[in-house]
């Protein structure tokens, strides 16, 4: 699993999730298929790394407000975005200036957020447009899935899109938690508590802060699970609420399976 993980410098949690077993037999191609975090602080090195991914489509799934704060260093000849989901300052630091929080409202926020995401308009255009284009690759591209982190709504997409490559559950879950060692969440997270402490003017204790840079498996089987309580299926989520035709997914399984 360390092994999927491309230490950047400036660049969170940028990781290949594919090499999975499928389903459907053999497994996901490597090379194919990464996620990350933003762009903005992307170094010389990484860009250099980067580019010789021949990464063709990228996902970015920030919202409008992030993208023009935090503007990439980098970005793929076809690079998806949506002017949907404004806000004036990032919902969890609303949260955390808003409300006096713990670790458990943090959690129980967090928790809302997956229950919810899945369904924001922007999100359904967003990773409409992902399988679309993913459908295209040709043989030598690859595709690329980031948002501010790499952890939340990128979580959820790369989880869909092994869920269409036949990627079995317990692999799905294992990539989304790799986050947790892709950012040193447990190193890091006494300095991001005392920086973000001092950005929104609180004391909290660290552990409230865990939520906004790390990952927990309930997380995602909360966004699973309500798409199931929704629709009835992943499969009916893919195909009714995102329009993502048996065609498609049979194309992009021909595309990113081998062996």
């Amino acid at each position: 699993m360390k092994d999927r993980i491309l230490p950047l410098e400036g660049v969170r949690n940028f990781r290949d999730f594919g090499g999975y077993a499928s389903r459907h037999g053999g497994h996901v191609k490597q090379g194919r298929l990464f996620r990350s975090g933003h762009y903005a602080e992307a170094t010389h090195g990484d860009l250099q790394q980067i580019r010789q991914k021949r990464i063709a489509v990228q996902a970015d799934l920030r919202r409008p407000d992030e993208r023009e704060r935090q503007p990439g260093k980098w970005s793929a000849p076809m690079t998806i975005t949506h002017d949907g989901g404004r806000e004036h300052e990032a919902p969890h630091h609303q949260f955390l200036t808003k409300v006096e929080a713990d670790a458990e409202k943090a959690e129980a926020w967090m928790t809302d957020y997956y229950r919810v995401a899945p369904f924001k308009a922007h999100h359904k255009e967003l990773f409409s447009t992902w399988f679309s284009h993913l459908a295209e690759l040709k043989d030598d591209e690859a595709g690329l899935v980031n948002c501010a982190a790499g952890k939340d709504r990128t979580g959820i997409l790369c989880a869909l899109t092994h869920h269409v490559l036949g990627v079995a559950q317990d692999d799905i879950h294992a990539d989304y938690i790799l986050t947790n060692e892709a950012v040193d969440v447990d190193g890091r997270l006494g300095e991001i508590a005392t920086m973000f402490n001092a950005h929104i003017g609180k004391n909290y204790e660290p552990e409230v802060f865990r939520p906004f840079i790390g990952v927990r498996l309930p997380y995602l089987e909360t966004a699973m699970g309500t798409i199931i309580g929704e629709v009835g299926s992943l499969d009916t989520y893919l195909t009714e609420t995102l329009g993502v035709t048996p065609a498609q997914q049979d194309t992009i399984r021909e595309k990113l399976l081998e062996g």
